[in-house]
């Protein structure tokens, strides 16, 4: 698989749904053997089964919207155990649609550090110089 934005979430994105500025969002390490990518995916809480959640950021602080580039701070998972993880989900944890906890993006290539095996420490993130996605 490659990075990409979840085809629904774009079109809701496009239909000002949601707002990448004020809403909840938070980002899922996960753990590849649990959970595969599909472009129908559109819910974290009945897409992303419970294994695939290793660790669950809180909301990602600092976001902002240049250009087209959705970009936050960066951030950190805190006491993190648990399975080894090749994956970073993106998702809305406050809704404006009735879809709960839309999902927005996911990454699996070019990150670095990755795949991580958990040891009850901390996992630092660093987010891409050119930020999350740009539309």
């Amino acid at each position: 698989m490659a990075n990409v934005l979840y085809p629904k979430y774009k079109q809701a994105l496009l239909n000002k749904e949601h707002s990448m500025a004020t809403d909840a969002i938070k980002a899922t390490l996960s753990d590849g053997a649990d959970y595969i990518y599909g472009a129908a995916h559109t819910s974290y809480a009945t897409d992303i089964p419970a294994a695939a959640k290793v660790a669950v950021s809180g909301t990602l602080l600092s976001p902002t919207i240049t250009d087209g580039v959705f970009d936050t701070a960066d951030f950190t998972w805190t006491s993190v155990t648990g399975d080894q993880s090749e994956q970073i989900i993106v998702w809305n944890d406050t809704p404006t649609t009735p879809t709960a906890d839309p999902l927005c993006a996911f990454y699996d290539t070019g990150m670095t550090g990755m795949p991580v095996t958990p040891n009850g420490g901390n996992i630092n993130v660093t987010v891409n110089a050119s930020g999350w996605f740009a539309l």
